[in-house]
């Protein structure tokens, strides 16, 4: 069963993955993931993977936007456009 089947909210969802990877349990949907050190290069790769599995959605090459995953809200905004 995945997010969009138990209507978990994505923000919600994507906190709590950040805080479980990051061992940072606060984690604001405003912060700079990256620039924070919450993110990096290679955990990046494991958000995508994440967010493709959980949100059932493909992330093509176009879509590796820094903007589209600075920021819990960036990456809830991205999800929540592939999936209209």
């Amino acid at each position: 069963m995945n997010a969009v089947q138990t209507a978990i909210p994505v923000k919600e969802l994507l906190r709590e993955f950040l805080a479980e990877a990051s061992g940072i349990p606060d984690i604001n949907d405003d912060t700079e993931l990256f620039s924070t050190g919450i993110v990096n290069s290679l955990f990046a790769i494991q958000l995508m993977m994440y967010i493709e599995k959980t949100f059932n959605i493909p992330i093509a090459m176009d879509d590796l936007d820094f903007d589209n995953f600075s920021s819990i809200n960036a990456i809830a905004n991205f999800v929540e456009s592939k999936q209209l």
